[in-house]
């Protein structure tokens, strides 16, 4: 997952703090990935297969999975392999990914990727010809010190379990989910390469879809849903379309427990489902927040709620289905794209404030903070989770974006005054911005 530039952006920034893994909400069956019998594999999803799954996909063998280094080959081989063992033919999705970050840092720019497809015929001929898109990517940093957040880590694997390994398990599984009872439309399953290099992958797939755009219903993205944590969940693109907020809140209320849902706003965000939302699709994207080991080294296997994970799997799917069966077609609601904060950035991207967005805050005015680095400047500020940013040095601040702007007009060493709500005051604070990976 890709995460617009903020003082959360900034490396080593400490997003949330990470608890332990749940226990698994298991089934009788075990089997190993690949043998699943589809007619007779468990009717809900299986957290030992999404466990097994993600332990694979991030284990020291891949090697984090980079784009266009062999771990990430193996990941497309695996994903092929785990597909045909639920009778599926897997379709691969060769392209280059370029990377225009790299290109201006004067590195290798240019890799081969591969995206992973597969398809399951719907079973109403009334609706022959109309899909619902489910993805996710399976890319992460690989040895790479490029967009991660403990740069001093040079060299060493970022594993990338939660991220995203955990929603391209979750694919697998609602692949197998959907073979074993198919929806009144068809389902589309594709796995991403080259988001973190900034979504390559899946704006190759709008470029040369395997079905045309416009007969896509929907589409649904899982990146970082595998940390599961007091029953929250944050579902972004629910203004996308007008039914998706009630069908998300119905379908909730049936849950138990039913989650603390969070659904938030227009489809653009840093990751794939951006890629369909500007070409006019409805989309919905599953979230479990942001923790402390988001583009380390620690975010292992060993640390995934596979339980909590299957609990917003068994949710997604009623999701999914309840768009792949009903009758009518979903009608696209756009929104303005965000400015790119770093576009009228003035200052020096390496600026470092150390701040915790608070997620799940939805649409409140303001930047909502979970918390702040140990020894930030934000920290040595006087800011605590729980604060309200609402201005910064001078720029009000409406949302992360409008704060992210506002940071990085700005170079480290310079003195800034940030304004907070704290317990309904305003508060008036002074920070020295420090230097991102000093």
């Amino acid at each position: 997952m890709r995460i617009p530039r903020s003082g959360l952006a900034a490396p080593a920034a400490a997003i949330l703090a990470v608890l332990a893994a749940g226990a698994c909400r298991s089934s009788d069956t075990r089997r190993p990935p690949g043998s699943h019998d589809v007619l007779t594999g468990p009717a809900g999803a299986d957290s030992s297969t999404v466990r097994r799954d993600i332990t694979y996909l991030a284990s020291d063998a891949l090697e984090g999975r980079g784009t266009g280094t062999p771990g990430n080959d193996s990941a497309a081989a695996y994903l092929a392999r785990r597909y045909q063992g639920l009778g599926l033919r897997p379709l691969t999705q060769r392209f280059t990914a370029r990377s225009e970050a790299l290109a201006h840092a004067g590195q290798p720019f240019e890799f081969p990727a591969q995206n992973v497809v597969v398809e399951i015929a719907g079973t109403d001929p009334r609706l022959a010809g109309q899909w619902v898109v489910v993805g996710a990517h399976y890319d992460h940093l690989g040895r790479s010190s490029e967009g991660a957040l403990d740069p001093e880590r040079v060299g060493e694997i970022h594993h990338g379990a939660d991220d995203n390994a955990s929603g391209t398990a979750a694919v697998l599984e609602l692949a197998r989910l959907f073979a074993r009872h198919p929806a009144r439309r068809g389902v589309i399953f594709v796995n991403f390469s080259g988001e973190e290099l900034g979504l390559l992958g899946s704006e190759y797939f709008v470029a040369h879809p395997p079905i045309p755009l416009d007969s896509v219903q929907a589409m649904i993205n899982f990146d970082m849903i595998g940390r599961l944590r007091q029953e929250k969940l944050i579902v972004y693109g629910i203004a996308s379309a007008a039914p998706l907020k009630p069908l998300l809140d119905s379908l909730n209320a049936l849950e138990t427990p039913p989650f603390a849902l969070t659904a938030i706003g227009d489809g653009f965000g840093p990751s794939d489902q951006s890629s369909f939302y500007e070409h006019h699709v409805p989309v919905l994207h599953f979230f479990t927040d942001l923790h402390d080991d988001y583009h380390k080294v620690t975010d292992v296997a060993s640390k995934v709620n596979a339980g909590g994970e299957a609990q917003v799997i068994d949710y997604a799917e009623h999701v999914v289905r309840e768009l792949a069966d009903r009758p009518d077609r979903l009608t696209f609601i756009g929104a303005p794209a965000p400015s790119n904060p770093m576009a009228s950035s003035q200052g020096d991207s390496k600026v470092y404030f150390g701040s915790v967005p608070d997620m799940a805050a939805g649409d409140a005015p303001g930047l909502r903070l979970t918390s702040v680095r140990p020894g930030s400047p934000a920290d040595k500020a006087g800011l605590h989770g729980g604060d309200v940013i609402v201005a910064f040095d001078g720029q009000p601040v409406k949302d992360l974006y409008s704060y992210s702007a506002a940071l990085y007009a700005h170079k480290p060493g310079d003195t800034v005054a940030i304004v907070v709500l704290r317990d309904g005051a305003r508060l008036t604070l002074t920070a020295t911005l420090g230097t991102r990976g000093g």
